[in-house]
């Protein structure tokens, strides 16, 4: 059953683009352009949850919104 990740999508000084997935700790992964880091990080995704559920660890964490005032 697929599984949707929100995803923060960001570049780097050297102007790679660098996609990370807050809902799972260490899942970063980047490319040449947006949408090679944005298909990358679907493996990364995968790879992240399977080696988390071979460790027996939770599978995501709980990410959440706040609210500041700037």
């Amino acid at each position: 059953m697929p599984m949707k990740f929100m995803v923060t999508v960001d570049r780097d000084q050297d102007g790679v683009w660098v996609v990370e997935c807050p809902a799972i700790p260490g899942c970063v992964s980047q490319g040449k352009t947006k949408s090679e880091a944005l298909t990358s990080v679907k493996d990364a995704i995968i790879g992240c949850l399977q080696v988390r559920a071979e460790l027996g660890m939770p599978l995501t964490v709980e990410v959440s919104q706040v609210e500041v005032a700037v």
